[in-house]
């Protein structure tokens, strides 16, 4: 028995299923063979800590992990980014490896800096740089670097106004990534294998505006206007050429983390808590500044937040933050009335933007680490999040870290071929969860899950 997971950071239900699917020959064929349908995503639908919170079947809040970066402590400016050091909780591979079973894992969101398993690891996108120890063992860097022609762990500054040159780079980290997949498939033994194709995420990043007509910057006729289209199709190819070099006895699954959709503008998290009366400045900038940068009277704030695919919203606690305000007695009167208003927001146009904001302790088993105070979606993620100040409005269309047309959004996808499968499959499925594809590769190789995890293992034919 053997399980290969393709993960494809950011790969859409809608394009998949249904708006690509007659491109997607090789997906198609999965499909046609085995369960498929939408996976619901972690909250946040984020890449960290959405994989984590996969391959655990924990939540954000069981793993302590809101967010790339995330509060070291309740001061006002500690953050860790959160790699693989970040995580206490074991992981698929960590328990097959456990037991005995041999693991590749190549590009998994959170497996740098490296923790040992029984196989071989080539790290992800928050690798530094190729000049760390990016692989397990230390030997197999060098073939890693001949096979590819020159690693690179990830499409940098994705976010540019030079759409053709990322284009090109989307293109040349796919075809690295897929060339090492070859090579340790064909080279190592192994019986659980991993992969993460981040370039769906970036090329939704770079062109879905040219793609969407319903996005507000949609441009008729764009030489962009199939890019994501063809580079779909280009992905399905190396995928089936990775299915080529599967044993017959490989249960094959092809997952994303979560979906994406277009991004009609961000509001200005801190522009907004500012005249509300809940953030004060000692100073308003003159220019666009990243809330990091400005002077903020703590003895006069109430509550910050923080930019991003959501917001994150901390509050300014009595005996809890150093200079809080906020009494212990007051915080869940405040934090209702924030909940409120942030629910009351309106678009430029004066419609409901329909935004919630959610308590931790309300939609995870357990609340570890330094959580946000609310976890903030504004328009069911049409918009994002921008924690600059300087803006002068609550409302921007653009990103303030760079150019980008889409946001995350709440499904993923999950397509599962049995091993072995030829004939017809079970078809359409619903209600699959992100927390439950861990917990159920687990039951495959015939073992427990943690019985303290949110996930739990899908029936599967």
């Amino acid at each position: 028995m053997k399980v290969a997971v393709i993960g494809l950071d950011c790969a859409a239900p809608r394009l998949v299923f249904d708006d690509f699917r007659h491109h997607l020959p090789n997906l198609s064929r999965l499909m046609a063979h085995g369960v498929w349908g939408p996976l619901e995503s972690a909250n946040p639908p984020i890449t960290v800590p959405a994989w984590a919170c996969m391959m655990s079947g924990c939540d954000p809040g069981q793993l302590g992990i809101y967010g790339f970066r995330n509060r070291k402590n309740y001061s006002y400016d500690e953050y860790t980014i959160a790699t693989a050091a970040a995580i206490s909780r074991p992981r698929v591979w960590d328990m097959l490896s456990q037991a005995g079973k041999q693991v590749i894992l190549l590009g998994v969101p959170q497996t740098y800096p490296i923790k040992p398993v029984n196989g071989y690891v080539v790290t992800d996108f928050l690798t530094p740089s190729t000049q760390s120890q990016y692989t397990q063992p230390s030997q197999l860097k060098p073939e890693v670097e001949r096979v590819s022609g020159g690693y690179v762990f990830d499409v940098e500054n994705f976010r540019t106004d030079d759409k053709a040159a990322l284009v090109r780079r989307v293109y040349d980290k796919t075809r690295k990534h897929f060339a090492v997949a070859r090579h340790l498939l064909s080279t190592k033994p192994w019986d659980f294998f991993m992969m993460v194709e981040m370039g769906v995420d970036r090329i939704h990043h770079g062109f879905w505006n040219y793609m969407d007509k319903a996005h507000i910057k949609y441009q008729p006729e764009s030489p962009f206007e199939h890019v994501i289209r063809d580079y779909y199709r280009y992905v399905d190819g190396e995928v089936g050429e990775l299915l080529a070099l599967l044993p017959e006895d490989t249960a094959v699954f092809v997952v994303s983390d979560h979906g994406g959709k277009k991004l009609d503008g961000a509001i200005c998290f801190n522009e907004w808590l500012i005249r509300e009366g809940y953030l004060v400045l000692k100073e308003y900038p003159s220019k666009q500044t990243p809330i990091a940068n400005v002077t903020i009277d703590w003895a006069r704030t109430t509550a910050w937040g923080e930019g991003g695919y959501y917001g994150r919203l901390f509050m300014n606690v009595q005996g809890r933050e150093p200079q809080g305000v906020i009494p212990p007695a007051q915080y869940e009167a405040v934090r209702s009335e924030l909940v409120t208003k942030i629910a009351a927001i309106r678009d430029p146009n004066g419609r409901p933007l329909n935004s919630k904001a959610f308590r931790p302790e309300e939609v995870y088993r357990e609340v570890r680490g330094v959580p946000p105070d609310l976890l903030v979606y504004f328009g069911d993620l049409d918009w994002r999040s921008v924690g600059a100040v300087g803006i002068g409005s609550i409302y921007t269309f653009e990103n303030d870290t760079g150019p980008d047309g889409a946001n995350h959004d709440w499904q993923g996808i999950f397509i599962y071929r049995p091993a072995g499968a030829r004939g017809p499959g079970a078809g359409p499925r619903t209600g699959l969860r992100l927390y439950d594809v861990g917990p159920t590769i687990l039951t495959l190789f015939g073992l427990r899950a943690p019985a303290d995890i949110v996930g739990r293992s899908i029936p599967l034919p």
